[in-house]
């Protein structure tokens, strides 16, 4: 898809709310050859910025609308869960009462109810050592740290290399 299918609404966008029509880009100057270098570098910064700006509100757009359409599909999911887990009282009673034709039945439910504590405590346990395991995320740490010194107006972009390059 090109840029102005992209940015026209033709394609992904397909007019819904949020979406992006267009990208309001300005016209060049008409006498682009009697522009000095500062205008032409302000003009192409405005305009760069412009569609940095649009493509940021476009990735917004998309990801809103995608998230959308995976949260009306979860509720589903949550539905289907839920009935499974009302339905594990029956699975538990249905055991209770099979072990009862060999045990007595207050020996057979508290077989189950013994079961079923044990499971919790191992899927406890399994949870706890999993999140104990969540560290920062060192690497997206680094890669914002090293974007930010490019970017102009940081510390380390603004050293002499950097500074003086334009002149």
């Amino acid at each position: 898809m090109s840029l102005t299918d992209r940015t026209t609404g033709r394609g992904a966008g397909n007019g819904a709310p949020g979406s992006i029509t267009s990208i309001p880009l300005t016209n060049l100057d008409p006498d682009v050859a009697q522009a000095s270098i500062g205008d032409l570098v302000k003009n192409a910064t405005s305009q760069m910025s412009t569609l940095v700006r649009a493509e940021v509100e476009l990735a917004k757009a998309e990801v809103t609308g995608e998230v959308k359409k995976g949260l009306q599909g979860s509720i589903f999911f949550i539905l289907a869960g839920t009935i499974l887990l009302f339905s594990t009282f029956f699975a538990f009673f249905f055991l209770g009462e099979l072990l009862s034709e060999w045990l007595p039945r207050w020996a057979a439910f508290l077989i189950v109810f013994a079961v079923q504590v044990l499971a919790a405590a191992l899927f406890g346990f399994l949870g706890y050592l999993r999140v104990r395991k969540i560290r920062a995320p060192k690497k997206t740490i680094d890669s914002v740290k090293e974007m930010s010194t490019l970017l102009p107006g940081s510390d380390a972009a603004g050293s002499d290399t950097g500074r003086h390059a334009l002149r």
